[in-house]
């Protein structure tokens, strides 16, 4: 439905002032080019260096530390740290049976790196250690390199040769924190923070949820209680389920049990319980930890490995690991995985600060956080580590709970401390089932994504062409790959974009100053003999052929076939006998009807010397057709570049640039005496 026009209920705007072009107004009001002086190094002088700033800036720790209130927020930091704490022990040890080492790894993982994160990390919300992803890819890496014999639980593949490469898995997992932290550290140096901006949140949303669709089948065999061989390279989602229904009938029944038990607790903890206690408390039951203790007693007084062959963690050794720098041989192997983990990890912890920073109003420096994991990472690397991360679920928690500072990671460490040193036997009878039921619950946010699809595709059809073909890349073929197509998919589609500009014709609006897409807004008029091009975009040597084809197609004249069909009717009409059909068909081909054309430059973002010498080509082959053009709306760089590459010094009274198209029609409409609704003289504003 559509309203009428009350011009006695609109404010108006009435505005005079002189017809510019652009060399009055740079002339008139003083234009100067900004001077930049490259050679001249980017550094503060002496005066100005203040060592707080400094500090704060280098250990972001003491600018949330020495503002820290003890009344308002130690009390839910400790309550988040207590909680995050809590679910650090049966996360970190699933999470270390994803990446193929033992399970003290993971809570290793969610210690030692995290201490250094504290110091030197920008969120105040990331819980940094083990995530369910990357100890995916660290698990493939882990394969490659590892030697078999170090996988007793696994048997061996006979379609694939055995290499005893002597690395244990903690070996090739701290060699790949080794270069993970290298090259963040070289990233940080480089300041590639931005880096994260090639990971879109539709790239991130596709490749999380292939991702956990993966970590999904890997654990099939732990919760059935099947032995696998080892599987590598490609299609290894693939192969595992073809596996598991070759070997199906090896089902461990009482694992399979045990599985579905926890699974069921764990699920009615989380739709029903959780909902619950979150209406009296924000803190929630630790049901994966209750799961753990309990399975625990029951495997160790029922000998459920003895009797019911259950598979179980086995060996967690007391105390911490002594320092030892990881092999140096192994390093050179592992930089291409390293590069893809290391980029992955810093994109989803990165996006993660970014998400609550904004909720919480505080900052979070993209390169800071480059150091801070490289920092992490390398610390880690010699304390038998795996690559650390933000994990989705812990952050989030830490976030509902209350959580306010990294205190809670402190505390959180702590207490994890306190379990390595005296309390980690206690973990040894732990089925492997239910660590990998805990694994498969804590997938359930990243596999929900799939529901995103839908609001991708109404929103751009290639953003969820891109989401679908990255997961679908990391399920079937394999994470490093899905990674790959996903990046080079979405560069594709910015290419796509900077290749196609929107173009249309603008139309007046009468009585006023506005010009609007004419196919768009039927009110629109246009000018007898005028025409006004508006292109959104660059204007380069990737472009310029489109920039030409949109504007011949739009403005119906190709200067080129005008003057072939104007040749061929001179020469026609000066036969001394005429074809009058042939006359009229080409007179119906030739235009004499425009007279000027206006390109609206205002929304051109850029230029190159290739762009603009194809505009220099098109304005003289207008003025062989006797058509003005002017060009209105040029930003400065644009307007230097045209005047650097001879189009303005050329003095061509076919080319004329203005400030505006209102300036550029009154023209227009001065040299072809042509009424307009509405002409302009002196700048005043009447009333508003």
């Amino acid at each position: 439905m559509h309203r009428d026009y009350e011009e006695d209920n609109v404010s108006t705007i009435k505005i005079e002032r002189p017809l510019y072009e652009n060399d009055q107004l740079r002339q008139n009001f003083l234009y100067e080019k900004p001077r930049v002086n490259y050679l001249r190094p980017n550094y503060c002088k002496p005066t100005e260096i203040k060592c707080q700033k400094i500090l704060l800036n280098s250990i972001p720790i003491f600018n949330w530390l020495f503002r820290y209130n003890i009344k308002k927020d130690l009390l839910a930091d400790v309550v988040a740290g207590i909680t995050l704490a809590i679910m650090n022990i049966p996360q970190g040890m699933a999470y270390g049976m994803l990446a193929k080492v033992p399970a003290v790894v993971g809570m290793y993982t969610s210690f030692f790196p995290v201490i250094i994160y504290i110091i030197f990390g920008t969120s105040r919300h990331n819980s940094m250690g083990t995530f369910a992803v990357i100890s995916l890819m660290v698990g493939k890496v882990v394969l490659e390199y590892s030697d078999p014999s170090y996988l007793p639980d696994n048997i061996a593949n006979e379609t694939e040769p055995v290499i005893h490469t002597g690395y244990s898995p903690t070996q090739v997992a701290s060699a790949l924190s080794f270069v993970i932290a290298i090259i963040q550290f070289l990233m940080f140096i480089l300041r590639m923070g931005a880096v994260s901006v090639l990971l879109s949140d539709t790239l991130v949303s596709g490749f999380t949820t292939g991702a956990a669709v993966q970590v999904l089948v890997s654990q099939f065999k732990d919760l059935l209680g099947i032995k696998l061989p080892d599987l590598k390279g490609y299609f290894v989602a693939i192969k595992t389920m073809q596996a598991i229904i070759e070997n199906i009938e090896k089902t461990n029944f009482v694992t399979l049990s045990i599985s579905g038990v926890v699974i069921g607790i764990l699920i009615i903890n989380m739709q029903i319980l959780k909902p619950l206690v979150a209406k009296k408390s924000s803190i929630p039951i630790p049901m994966e930890l209750i799961v753990i203790v309990g399975a625990t007693i029951i495997s160790k007084y029922c000998d459920l490995k003895g009797v019911y062959g259950v598979k179980i963690v086995g060996d967690i050794p007391t105390g911490l690991p002594d320092p030892q720098m990881p092999p140096p041989e192994l390093l050179y192997n592992v930089i291409v995985d390293a590069i893809t983990i290391a980029i992955v990890s810093y994109s989803i912890s990165y996006s993660m600060a970014m998400i609550f920073a904004q909720k919480c109003n505080y900052e979070v420096s993209p390169n800071q956080e480059l150091l801070a994991m490289g920092a992490g990472n390398i610390f880690g690397s010699f304390f038998s580590c795996l690559p650390m991360s933000a994990s989705l679920t812990r952050t989030m928690l830490v976030f509902v709970v209350g959580g306010k500072t990294q205190l809670v990671s402190i505390i959180g460490c702590f207490l994890l401390l306190f379990v390595l040193l005296w309390l980690g036997p206690l973990f040894e009878m732990v089925p492997k089932c239910i660590l990998a039921s805990i694994i498969v619950i804590a997938l359930k946010g990243l596999l929900m994504q799939v529901n995103e699809v839908l609001a991708f595709w109404k929103l751009s059809k290639l953003d969820a062409l891109v989401w679908v073909t990255t997961a679908l890349t990391v399920v079937l073929v394999s994470i490093d790959i899905g990674l790959l197509v996903g990046v080079a998919m979405s560069l594709a589609t910015i290419f796509y974009f900077s290749f196609k500009p929107n173009t249309c014709l603008l139309g007046s609006i009468p009585s006023t100053d506005l010009y609007l897409d004419s196919k768009r807004y039927k009110g629109c008029r246009e000018i007898k003999g005028l025409k006004i091009f508006q292109y959104a975009g660059g204007i380069n040597f990737a472009t310029r052929n489109i920039f030409k084809h949109d504007l011949f197609s739009l403005i119906g004249v190709d200067p080129q076939k005008e003057i072939i069909n104007r040749t061929k009717l001179i020469d026609e009409q000066s036969k001394l006998t005429t074809n009058k059909d042939k006359i009229d068909k080409l007179k119906k081909k030739v235009n004499y009807k425009l007279k000027c054309v206006i390109m609206d430059f205002s929304t051109v973002s850029s230029a190159d010397p290739s762009g603009i010498k194809m505009l220099s080509s098109v304005v003289e082959s207008f003025e062989k057709i006797d058509v003005l053009v002017y060009i209105v709306g040029c930003t400065d760089p644009v307007y230097n570049l045209m005047d650097k590459c001879g189009l303005l010094t050329a003095k061509s009274e076919y080319l004329r640039l203005f400030p505006s198209i209102h300036d550029a029609v009154n023209c227009y409409s001065n040299i072809f005496n042509i009424s307009l609704e509405r002409t302009i003289h002196k700048l005043s504003v009447i009333s508003m």
